[in-house]
């Protein structure tokens, strides 16, 4: 018996002294035991020793004067006693059997049915259980800080993905409330409904998911890109449930979609340089031979057709510095702006094409005055440009709507420019800040690609989130000055 190597220290609560020594005597006869066997007689006094951890084993008789042991153990688990607890009685009493065990104590022992071995035994097995439950204990804190602590959205749900538990970071990222989560099922901030279909019958038929990437509206109405993985487990009553992980690379995708764009924007200013090198020469002689023939011709039908190659090569010179402008950095003089004051005049400068297409104009900027440090007359044509595209992208209707929206976060001013026009495909989406490339008839696809260059010169960036038929977003991060966010006056 292992667990009488060492010595165990017991406490006997019962205010009759005879049946103190009787039990203690039993166990005092324990083959090779090493007992410290202490009595307490008061109600008050047992209760303290209990609180204090002092023992490794409580017996408690039922009978104790005005209370009951009942009433001790209550107390005792309520004030978080560890230790084993047997309840002692001098007859048999189910329903007290059952109230014991249900409030925690180890065993229900008759007095008159006590004896050296039946005490060994007792004794045993609840110094065995109780380790056991501090080590399952122990296990689950360790968990359960794992869980609580983590920067990953850890949750668990049942069989219909309906959660029970999320933690800090999962309620955090969903945008839940404490007291409401279980109202909601994993599914229900899936974006794709028939991707969320599928998960739910994978996961139901036994299957694991791992590692899949998919998207997550929030309750703000948030779009996050998520890795999910999630497995089906029992518990010890033998129910299923699903537990899982959502791993969001929201910023990871910005990131990598910001530095792509950067990619393009440079590798497309390598090529035009390279090409505007190669074609600004052979367009400098045929100028220069328009011009000496257009002195030495006298012919009517010759000097028109010498006027067309003389404009077209001009038209042709101001394209190429127009895509020389759009791929090299710009050449800015950085200054302390206030953007409220800065957008207000894009608003103003666009007020006729607002009201030409019967757009309603929706300003809600945040009432502090955020300064950045800018090129002034260049970031307004890069606001511009944005302002324009989205009032391109509207019909002429009554629910024509622009939303221009300025806050700030993170040391960052953002500037919100909201359409809800035509939007844009996942594939224009993509190459929407290439140089060259246009979805407008006339368009030489210059102006987005010039605003990224004007933005990223400022030391920003633009995220854009865009569905067809339901509008535009295009969203400008731009450093702030560190007076900004000073009270208007």
């Amino acid at each position: 018996m292992p667990f009488l190597n060492k010595l165990i220290r017991i406490l006997i609560v019962d205010d009759d002294e005879d049946d103190f020594f009787i039990t203690s005597d039993y166990i005092k006869e324990i083959e090779n035991g090493h007992f410290q066997i202490d009595w307490a007689n008061q109600y008050t006094k047992a209760l303290e020793n209990m609180c204090s951890g002092t023992y490794d084993v409580y017996f408690v008789d039922y009978r104790l004067g005005a209370k009951t042991g009942i009433d001790l153990l209550r107390e005792a688990v309520t004030t978080n006693c560890e230790a084993p607890i047997i309840l002692l009685t001098g007859k048999g009493n189910r329903e007290i059997d059952r109230e014991a065990m249900r409030l925690g104590a180890f065993d229900y022992l008759v007095k008159t049915d006590l004896n050296t071995e039946k005490l060994e035994r007792t004794i045993r097995y609840a110094l065995e259980r109780s380790a056991n439950i501090k080590a399952i204990k122990k296990n689950e804190q360790k968990f359960r800080n794992i869980f609580e602590q983590s920067m990953d959205a850890v949750f668990i749900t049942d069989m219909q993905l309906r959660f029970l538990d999320l933690n800090p970071a999962a309620i955090e990222m969903l945008g839940l409330n404490r007291e409401a989560f279980t109202q909601y099922a994993l599914t229900d901030f899936m974006e794709n409904e028939s991707l969320a279909t599928h998960f739910r019958i994978l996961l139901q038929s036994g299957n694991d998911v791992n590692d899949k990437e998919i998207e997550i509206k929030t309750a703000e109405d948030e779009n996050r890109s998520c890795i999910f993985s999630a497995s089906v487990e029992t518990d010890m009553e033998g129910r299923k449930y699903i537990q899982g992980i959502l791993h969001d690379i929201s910023n990871l995708k910005k990131a990598e979609w910001l530095t792509l764009q950067t990619e393009k924007l440079a590798a497309a200013g390598r090529l035009v340089r390279t090409l505007a090198h190669e074609v600004r020469n052979p367009l400098n002689n045929i100028s220069l031979s328009a011009d000496q023939l257009l002195q030495e011709m006298k012919d009517e039908e010759g000097l028109l057709y010498l006027d067309v190659i003389r404009r077209n090569s001009a038209r042709i010179s101001t394209i190429i510095t127009e895509l020389l402008n759009s791929s090299r950095p710009s050449e800015i003089e950085l200054d302390k702006t206030g953007l409220q004051e800065l957008l207000q005049e894009v608003i103003d400068q666009a007020a006729d094409s607002l009201q030409l297409k019967n757009v309603e104009l929706v300003v809600d900027f945040q009432p502090s005055t955020f300064y950045v440090l800018a090129d002034k007359s260049k970031l307004k044509i890069a606001f511009m440009n944005l302002v324009v595209n989205a009032i391109e992208a509207m019909e002429t209707t009554e629910k024509s709507r622009l939303i221009v929206r300025l806050f700030s976060q993170e040391n960052q001013a953002i500037c919100e420019i909201t359409d809800n026009g035509c939007g844009i495909t996942a594939e224009n989406l993509s190459r929407l800040f290439e140089p060259y490339y246009t979805s407008k008839r006339n368009g030489m696809g210059l102006g987005l690609a010039s605003t990224m260059n004007i933005i990223q010169s400022h030391k920003g960036y633009i995220e854009v989130y865009s569905k067809p038929d339901q509008g535009t977003s295009f969203i400008v991060h731009l450093p702030l000055e560190e007076t900004s966010k000073m009270p208007c006056t």
